[in-house]
This record gives structure tokens, sequence and C-alpha cells, in this order.
């Protein structure tokens, strides 16, 4: 028997793994108001980390029948639900097909597209802190911990020709299982990079301390794992020792942030720089949420400080 009952009103889908948690429940009904989107409503699919594939198509092939499903933004199972329901995309765009992955399901005269939108609002989110001329400057180097869509966006983003020489002087990614890091490394291939990645394979935490112990002054160091938000804990022990002046952002803005609070404790003699995802969060709802309605909205000035407030107040509750 199928889980899911047909719309009754225009419904955009949140498919993750604790979604009734997440603050763009309240944050939705808001932002819809704001920018007129009528009787649209949210609705959450939760699914357990990789999860079977024909769980994952069902979801999707719902959503593509459905007339009012009107698509689905991907947390989490980003590049699951890729492999799982790939042949049930009309389209996928040209991020998608490089990453293997989708964070956006929508739908355009009646084909349902896949999009990877992660590399957009990861390059927003980025671009919002680290300073243009960062890297070039400063010779800083990246290690992201999760070898996941988020850190895949991540580094096609700080790897674009278009950055000249802003770009990290070395990437590193650890992963707690090898098929992940060869993925990623497949998809560095195809970009010819011009940056050095190592791929360390860090099924222990302390493997994670050592990688961000052999890293450069004032590198970016990213909890990329979902450890934080999707389960309990940090990539890298209490013991771990962040660079010097270094960048930790996590990318998870709820939870039990313990990578934050790790840093924390360093800020002032390490002198870091500590950053959340709420950023991220709110870019990467907004860019799905413009492609699902095929509306504008603004990724910066005025107008996205306002549907940020607007985020801030509702989560409040």
């Amino acid at each position: 028997m199928n889980r899911y009952q047909p719309a009754t009103r225009p419904t955009f889908y949140f498919i993750g793994v604790t979604t009734a948690q997440s603050s763009i429940m309240r944050v939705f009904p808001s932002w819809a108001r704001h920018l007129g989107l009528k009787d649209a409503v949210l609705k959450g699919i939760d699914f357990p980390l990789h999860a079977e594939p024909e769980a994952y198509r069902e979801a999707v092939a719902f959503i593509k029948d459905d007339p009012l499903s009107l698509g689905a933004l991907v947390t989490t199972h980003k590049i699951d639900l890729f492999n799982a329901a790939r042949d049930l995309f009309d389209v996928i765009d040209p991020h998608a097909l490089l990453m293997h992955e989708t964070s956006c399901l929508s739908k355009r005269d009646g084909r349902l597209v896949c999009h990877a939108k992660d590399p957009i609002s990861s390059g927003l989110a980025i671009d919002g802190f680290v300073p243009a001329g960062y890297f070039a400057k400063t010779g800083a180097e990246v290690l992201s911990m999760g070898a996941g869509g988020s850190t895949i966006a991540i580094t096609w983003h700080l790897m674009q020709d278009k950055r000249g020489d802003d770009v990290p002087s070395r990437i590193v990614v650890t992963n707690r299982s090898r098929p992940r890091l060869d993925e990623l490394k497949r998809i560095h291939q195809a970009m010819a990079p011009r940056v050095k990645v190592d791929y360390i394979l860090a099924d222990r935490p302390e493997m994670n301390d050592a990688a961000m112990a052999a890293l450069k002054p004032g590198s970016l160091v990213i909890n990329a794992t979902g450890l934080g938000k999707d389960a309990p804990g940090s990539p890298v022990t209490d013991a771990g020792i962040f660079p010097e002046r270094a960048i930790a952002w996590d990318l998870n803005y709820r939870g039990d942030l313990v990578f934050l609070d790790q840093a924390r404790r360093q800020e002032a003699a390490r002198n870091l720089q500590l950053e959340d995802g709420w950023t991220y969060f709110l870019h990467g709802w907004t860019q799905v949420i413009a492609e699902v309605f095929d509306i504008d909205i603004p990724t910066s000035g005025p107008s996205f400080d306002e549907i940020s407030r607007i985020a801030i107040e509702a989560a409040k509750g």
C-alpha cells in the first residue's frame, strides 16, 4: 500500500531524517505568506540513513505523478536518492549529472526535474563569511569531514576557475567509509582540479584530529558529517587542536552542536572564527523554494535580510 496520500493543496516536501525537528516547519508558513505562495504547505518525509532504494523510489514516483505535489528539498539522502531514482527524472541538471546527487526536485511542463542546488547555496554561504581573496592572501587549506553532498558542493565551489588564485592551497576530505571518498575523487577528476586534494579514510575521530593538526594556520575546518544533528557527537575528539586563526564551520544550525562547542573552548587561545549553518540553511532553502515555485528570491541585501529576520522570528516559535 502506498504510504502517500494525494495532496489537496500545493505541497512542497522536505525529505530528510528528522524533519519535524527542523526550524523550517515553523519558518515555511511565514515565508510562504511573505513570498505570496498563498495556500502552499510543507510536509516532511523521513527516511533512516541509507534507506532501501525502493523507499526513495516510492517517494519520488509519488511526487512525480501527484498533480499538487510540486517538488521537494532533499537533505542527507541526496546521493542515495539520486542513485535509487535516477531513471524517474525527466531532466537532470548539469550539477546533478556531475555530482550524482539531488537536493531539489521540481516540475516544469509536466516533467520532473532533478537539481543539485548545493553548489550554489554553499558558495553563497561561504562567500558570506570568507572574504574575497582570503585563500590567495593566507595560503589556507580546507578540511571537510564527511564526503557527502555538502562536501561535494563546497569543494566544487572552491575549485572554480573563476576564483583565479583565490583557492585553497590544499583540500583534505575525510570520511568513515571508502566508497564516498572514491566517488568524490571521481567527481574531482572530472573537473580537472587545480587544487591538490587528499582523501583520507578516517573511521575514528582521532584520525580527524590528526588531519586537523596538519593544517596551516587560518584554514577552514568543516563539520559536514551530520554529527550533532542527524546523529549525536562530533567528528573530532575533545583533544583535537584547531589550527591558529582557523575558521570552524559546522553545517548544522540545530541540535547538539558539539563540534562548535569544542571550537568555542579554543576560540580565544587559538583566535578562531566560529560559523554555524544558519546562513547555509537560509540559502539552501530559498534556492530550492525559488526553483520549485518558479519565483525570484534575493540572495543578499535588505530583501534577503528580511527573509532571515522572518526565519529567526518564526524559528523561535
